[in-house]
């Protein structure tokens, strides 16, 4: 009896256990099942949003205003998506907004707060980690020639835009306006009214509105340039970011997902290759994208800002630039000006000015330059002086940006056409 006491009371013991056991489970699984449940429905607020903020114009933040700017958080919530077997399209936003803050937390850049119409002042420290994560990409991956020449260029870029600041506290930039108008009168003495009315648009604008231009309109410009940069860097870093983290299969989830389209896609698998020719085809093709749909409009928006005000200041820009790449030729001598028109005396007369005869901001100018100047000599740099190249992108990015200082020259480089022109009579 006292055994069979004993017994029952082992069995309880373990009817009691298996009991408990059980109800643990259950009240696991509830809580999986409830968790689960709640993930879902905070998966479902970030499908199919809209790529608001994809231009970079709306201000601070990524893509758009809802999606979370923490990298775990947007892990987790990508990886819900792809376990929930979702169409990559419905949750493009979200995967777009997961590569921009997986690339801009790899750069030392804090995307909530990147707003590029604060102005250069509060951009300066991203200006600086943006080209140097470009650079970074580069000496890391022979490859990725995209990224390589933007961090190179953007040493200039990024000169010329603290020569905007300097010119909104201490340099007046209606100064400009008494040199052009005095070139324009010299083409009109020379070849008269047919010579001065083929000259460039961006010429004539500085010398009829150069001296109304206020450090307000500076401002504005250097916002709108800003804007350009975070575009730029949204669109295409978080490309870089897949590929080197996630190579191919990466971009083709951003692919499915609408990010980009078939002829992007194809750029990628030929720099994936590593053959020279695909991969020079490929970074090409990026760059393409970048001039040609990133920033085109924007560019044309800076261009016509309150009139001849920003065809002459992207003029002036186009005068100042010159890249940092070995053997480009700066823009003002890619095409320099040659006008006809008639001297006094009836003759045929032809101007040269060593000034551009064409403007930055205007997208099939500039992809003229791009391809004919860029494109090879970069290639030609990583392809044969590597050594050299690679050099000049490990020195700190904030030297390379302080050496390159365009529009400190630009003064003196318009005073200069005045000793420069030259006419020859036919």
């Amino acid at each position: 009896m006292v055994g069979a006491l004993k017994r029952g009371g082992v069995v309880n013991k373990v009817l009691r256990g298996s009991v408990c056991a059980a109800v643990a489970v259950v009240v696991a699984l509830g809580s999986l099942v409830g968790g689960g449940s709640a993930s879902a429905e905070s998966l479902g607020r970030y499908l199919n949003l809209p790529l608001v903020n994809r231009d970079a114009s709306q201000g601070q933040g990524g893509v758009h205003p809802a999606l979370p700017t923490d990298p775990g958080t947007l892990h987790r919530l990508v990886e819900q998506a792809r376990d929930r077997g979702l169409a990559p399209s419905s949750y493009e936003a979200l995967l777009f907004q997961y590569w921009l803050v997986e690339t801009t937390t790899r750069a030392g850049i804090d995307l909530a707060s990147w707003n590029p119409r604060d102005g250069v002042g509060a951009n300066h420290q991203n200006l600086l980690k943006s080209y140097r994560y470009y650079e970074d990409l580069q000496l890391a991956h022979r490859e990725l020639q995209w990224a390589g020449m933007g961090g190179l260029v953007g040493g200039d870029f990024g000169g010329g835009l603290l020569d905007y600041k300097d010119a909104t506290e201490i340099f007046e930039f209606s100064r400009l306006q008494p040199v052009a108008h005095a070139i324009v009168a010299r083409a009109n003495e020379l070849a008269g009214p047919q010579a001065v009315n083929s000259l460039p648009g961006g010429l004539r604008a500085l010398a009829r509105v150069g001296a109304k231009i206020t450090a307000d309109d500076l401002r504005q410009v250097q916002g709108q340039i800003l804007v350009m940069q975070k575009n730029i860097f949204s669109d295409l870093m978080p490309m870089h970011r897949a590929y080197v983290v996630g190579g191919l299969p990466a971009l083709r989830e951003m692919h499915e997902a609408g990010i980009f389209d078939d002829e992007i896609m194809r750029a990628w698998e030929g720099i994936a290759s590593k053959d020279p020719a695909a991969v020079a085809a490929g970074n090409a093709r990026l760059l393409q994208r970048e001039q040609g749909e990133v920033i085109k409009k924007q560019w044309d928006a800076t261009r016509n800002y309150k009139g001849e005000v920003g065809e002459a200041m992207t003029y002036g820009s186009t005068v100042a630039a010159a890249p940092s790449v070995a053997g480009v030729v700066p823009p003002r001598s890619f095409r320099p000006m040659e006008v006809e028109g008639r001297a006094p005396d009836g003759r045929r007369a032809v101007v040269s000015l060593p000034l551009p005869e064409w403007n930055w901001s205007v997208y099939e100018d500039r992809w003229l330059y791009i391809t004919d100047q860029l494109l090879p000599k970069y290639r030609a740099q990583v392809e044969y002086s590597w050594p050299e190249l690679s050099a000049a992108m490990r020195a700190p990015y904030f030297e390379q940006m302080e050496t390159h200082r365009p529009t400190r020259n630009l003064l003196p480089l318009m005073q200069s056409v005045l000793t420069s022109i030259k006419v020859t009579y036919q």
